[in-house]
């Protein structure tokens, strides 16, 4: 099997270096048109400067592919607008969407201040919501969209120094969830990324080999298969060093401690069997979790 995507228009934010840029030279050379969107800021997200996504645009282009850069900000609306603008101007049609732009402001919650908080949720968060939100009603017409989020194991299992970032990065877990069911009638696939790689975001946390071994580059396939014709929908994908794994939320099969004299010592006493993992179920709607606490109460 081969995943081609000629005829198809790919969008990837945060594509002047990275994973954005493997995610984006990978897509334009198996036929993709690409835009290539990086507002070229720091890591911290001041500054900015289109260059980066100049320079992956003149990458692709020399061997032979399709490509544009685009320098706005994914918090900016009138900037979003304008980026979509450009990409259905140039080549008329938006397949592909990969939100993958994003900035760090590390620092324990206790010395953290509410604007670092606010302004990493307003890039991953936000911004995702607001590329996502301009392309939305495009993919429906088509009958096609393909849209990945970049989510984060600080998200998913937490990371000192983090609940900015993890809590943007699980609340993109979240967009996901309600996004790939009100996109499965109109042939529009969800899914999410928790990458494993070296990039400018982590060079400082890592030591050599282990940049190395963790290259951009090896994380890329696992995208390309989530944003092909025959993707997923609604998928976890962790992935590092030309490893992939899936993952998942998941609930015990719970306990039904009755209505008469429910008490939270009815509950310690039966934390065990609540927290018993054994048989744990993952749900791809929340109407699924109701229905399971009907079956407990109804003793079925």
């Amino acid at each position: 099997m081969s995943i081609r995507f000629d005829g198809k228009v790919a969008i990837v934010t945060g594509a002047g270096g990275g994973l954005g840029r493997a995610h984006a030279l990978e897509l334009a050379r198996r036929g993709a048109k690409v835009v290539v969107n990086d507002l070229g800021g720091t890591v911290d997200g001041s500054g900015g400067s289109s260059e980066a996504a100049k320079k992956v645009v003149e990458e692709i282009k020399g061997f032979g592919g399709q490509a544009i850069a685009n320098g706005a900000s994914v918090t900016d609306d009138t900037g979003v607008a304008g980026l979509v603008k450009q990409t259905i101007d140039t080549f008329g049609r938006i397949d592909i969407l990969i939100n993958n732009a994003g900035v760090l402001r590390d620092k324990s919650f206790g010395k953290m201040e509410i604007k670092d908080f606010e302004f990493v949720l307003d890039v991953h968060l936000m911004g995702s919501v607001k590329v996502t939100k301009a392309c939305w009603e495009i993919m429906k017409t088509q009958q096609y969209g393909r849209i990945l989020m970049t989510s984060s194991s600080s998200g998913l299992y937490g990371n000192f120094g983090q609940t900015n970032y993890g809590a943007a990065k699980l609340g993109l877990v979240g967009f996901m969830n309600t996004l790939k069911l009100e996109g499965q009638k109109d042939n529009i696939k969800v899914n999410s990324l928790a990458p494993v790689a070296g990039t400018r975001m982590t060079e400082n946390l890592m030591p050599p080999q282990a940049l190395e071994a963790l290259k951009p580059e090896y994380v890329t396939p696992g995208v390309i298969y989530l944003v092909s014709e025959d993707a997923p929908n609604g998928v976890i994908l962790a992935a590092g060093g030309g490893a992939f794994a899936v993952a998942q939320i998941i609930e015990s099969p719970g306990a039904f401690l009755g209505h008469n004299d429910l008490t939270a010592e009815k509950v310690a006493a039966a934390w065990p069997k609540i927290s018993d993992m054994s048989g744990a179920k993952a749900y791809f709607m929340g109407g699924e979790q109701t229905g399971k606490f009907f079956q407990l109460i109804s003793g079925k």
